[in-house]
């Protein structure tokens, strides 16, 4: 899922004569461990029950480890070792006793406990059980169309190799799994409408027909609107699903086994349970029954006393931030009215290092839920509507605890990464949900907030409240008028709120800057890459003037698909203005990259016709789920997609970034153009393929194709 030039190096890396070392196995599979582990639980039989599924998906991959070179595939390592897990967790079901017998006492192993991931909702359950009806070559065709993203054709290619008889048939069967529609990322439009877009062509041919899916659930717009429904169809509707703790094996929940039978069996005594795991299984334990107002696990937290310390935080002074080039959330003060609050303070370090049984605990993906390795910071202590919050900072991740304010009820504690936090991505930090509406306490640098509608972008900021702590008023979160049910850009609402925040002029002179609430604690930064001109490329810019504010208008409602997923900042780049034939206008191509915090992100083009009204969502052209594209680190980009002009013409539309140097169609047209930008006459629902060429002559291929 590249969309970079190919390099003559990793071209000659795909070659049949290229082999994978040991080592870089090794490597591969240590930084791709949870990939790995998500795609062999998902393969394995569900009739395993959940436990040993679990165990013996660390069993697979841990044993994928070649014992020599071995040749390349497409991936490179991790290619090869997604192959090697795939084909033993197919083989798994058709092994003998004996063999069986022997898997049961490979490590690692649990002695004494019941290990299981955690339980979803009824999106996750529901998805659970289809795929349990499935065949495991199917279910493994799912996994990696939804999980690892890849489009149909390389499904089948990584099926074949790792031993599937009937790939296509295996992917026919994925793409009929349903899921509930509002657990779904998006939807599909139906129908044409003049000057408006109905497909999307790729370099791998897929046909730009009504309804084809792009990856990241939102599939082809075609300019009539979407189409709501009770649920939704193939492996981009349920990626969302798949990325849960449902089908995380490397978050698992604990439970003892029957412990009066091992007593009398006298395995062990006085109820004591022992682990033995081994690799980087890592286990989120979930604490045994506690009352309501006793958050905390009975037991000694395994965190360090003096880390437990109410009286040991790191208090930072309200002026820190005026002294100090850092600024990120180590500059923030400790505010709210329960600072001193030592028993609050207490009772929030315990349950963070020992959470009990009535404690929710939610974490961004790749966040460690570890207790505290030394006195955290103290950011706020305080009491907001209905609830009693505290927020500390380690240094590399944010942890909110929050308790019901008066009598009983459960209690929340989150985790969410903040390393390499910014003055801008450190601004701010949710306190508190209520009703569809947040509150958020804003960094002590922050001189003015505000609130502005991204769907209405001629429609100026309106002042926000915040109280004398930098607590705002509430906030409405994105989408939560929209109806219920709804996907596409219904699934959005009519409007998108975000925060307009303007840096104090002690470090920033004018400075202002936007932020989305996409459910994690952090906000999420928005910027702006303006179209290409002559020279070098223009870096990112706060998305506050107005063509930006213009084309995130188009784009605002994608931002529902990151949501919950540790987005940290996304960019909206004009990577291309075109102008269509037939003198319909000027037509914007944008790539929006999302980077996460723990490091990989997610790439989308759009392209927006000049009919689209003010506040209407782009059409995806392209997608990238996990890589580079349209970052810094790759700064090429190309898509296509069919076009009907108001005349009732169609057109192949094509366009690629600044360094483009020609575009070439084939597959049902033969059409060349030299420069960024190719408009062909072609037939509706033409199969192309589309390659390009840098003007250093590279080549590049679109958005969402190896």
């Amino acid at each position: 899922m590249k969309t970079q030039a190919a390099s003559e190096t990793s071209a000659s890396s795909r070659g049949s004569s290229a082999t994978v070392s040991v080592a870089q196995a090794e490597a591969a599979l240590i930084e791709h461990y949870p990939r790995l582990v998500r795609l062999a639980y998902v393969t394995l039989p569900a009739g395993l029950g959940k436990h040993r599924r679990a165990m013996a998906a660390h069993r697979l991959v841990q044993s994928a480890l070649p014992t020599s070179p071995a040749p390349s595939r497409q991936g490179g390592a991790y290619g090869v070792l997604r192959v090697r897990v795939l084909r033993a967790a197919l083989e798994f079901g058709d092994q003998g006793r004996l063999r069986a017998a022997l898997e049961g006492v490979r490590m690692p192993r649990v002695v004494g406990l019941r290990a299981h991931p955690q339980a979803g909702g009824d999106g996750e359950l529901a998805l659970y059980r289809a795929l349990s009806a499935l065949p495991a070559p199917a279910r493994a065709a799912y996994a990696l169309m939804s999980a690892e993203a890849l489009g149909e054709p390389d499904a089948r290619g990584v099926l074949d190799a790792a031993g599937v008889s009937d790939p296509r048939e295996a992917v026919r069967a994925a793409a009929g799994v349903r899921v509930p529609a509002q657990a779904a990322a998006g939807g599909t439009g139906t129908g044409a409408v003049p000057g408006m877009v109905t497909g999307v062509v790729t370099g791998a041919g897929v046909d730009a027909g009504p309804g084809l899916d792009l990856g990241l659930g939102s599939g082809a717009f075609t300019g009539a609107g979407t189409r709501s429904g009770t649920t939704a169809a193939g492996p981009a509707a349920g990626r969302r699903l798949m990325a849960s703790g449902e089908f995380d094996a490397c978050t698992l929940q604990l439970r003892p086994t029957d412990l009066l039978r091992r007593r009398r069996r006298g395995r062990i005594g006085g109820g004591a349970a022992a682990v033995v795991a081994a690799g980087a299984l890592l286990f989120a334990i979930a604490g045994s029954g506690s009352s309501s107002q006793h958050y905390a696990a009975s037991g000694t937290p395994a965190a360090d006393p003096h880390a437990l310390d109410p009286a040991s935080l790191v208090r930072v002074p309200a002026t820190q931030w005026k002294a100090t080039a850092r600024l990120d959330f180590s500059a923030w003060p400790a505010r709210g009215n329960r600072t001193k609050d030592t028993a609050l303070l207490g009772r929030a370090l315990s349950v963070w290092a020992n959470p009990g049984a009535s404690v929710d605990v939610s974490s961004t993906a790749g966040t460690p839920r570890s207790g505290p390795a030394q006195p955290p910071q103290l950011l706020f202590a305080g009491d907001e509507d209905a609830a009693t919050v505290v927020i500390f900072y380690d240094g590399l991740r944010v942890v909110r605890y929050a308790q019901p304010r008066t009598g009983s009820g459960r209690a929340a504690l989150d985790f969410a990464q903040a390393e390499d936090a910014d003055l801008t991505t450190s601004a701010a930090l949710l306190v508190d949900r209520v009703d569809g509406n947040a509150r958020f306490l804003t960094a002590p640098w922050v001189a003015q907030t505000q609130v502005r509608d991204l769907f209405k972008p001629d429609q100026a900021a309106t002042d926000l409240h915040r109280s004398a702590d930098g607590v705002t008023d509430p906030v409405p979160m994105p989408g939560a008028g929209a109806t219920a049910g709804t996907t596409g850009s219904a699934a959005c609402g009519t409007t998108w709120p975000v925060m307009q925040l303007r840096s104090s002029s002690s470090i920033a002179e004018k400075h202002s800057f936007l932020l989305t609430d996409l459910g994690d604690l952090a906000p999420v930064h928005l910027t702006y890459t303006p179209p290409p001109s002559v020279g070098e490329a223009a870096p990112p810019v706060e998305a506050t003037g107005p063509k930006a504010l213009v084309s995130w208008a188009h784009s605002a409602c994608r931002l529902v698909e990151l949501r919950g997923q540790g987005v940290k900042a996304v960019n909206d780049w004009e990577f291309a203005d075109t102008a269509l034939p037939e003198g319909a206008g000027d037509a914007s191509w944008t790539c929006d990259r999302a980077d996460t915090w723990r490091g990989p992100g997610i790439a989308l083009v759009q392209f927006v016709p000049p009919a689209a009204k003010a506040d209407e969502l782009g059409t995806l052209a392209g997608q990238q789920a996990d890589g580079n594209a349209c970052s810094r680190f790759d700064q090429h980009v190309m898509a296509g997609v069919m076009w009907k002009s108001p005349a009732d013409h169609w057109y192949l539309l094509a366009a690629g970034s600044r360094d483009t140097a020609s575009i070439t169609a084939t597959h049902g047209v033969n059409a060349t153009s030299e420069g960024p930008f190719l408009a062909t006459p072609a037939a509706r629902g033409t199969r192309a393929a589309l390659t390009g060429r840098l003007t250093d002559g590279k080549p590049l291929a679109p958005l969402g194709n190896d």
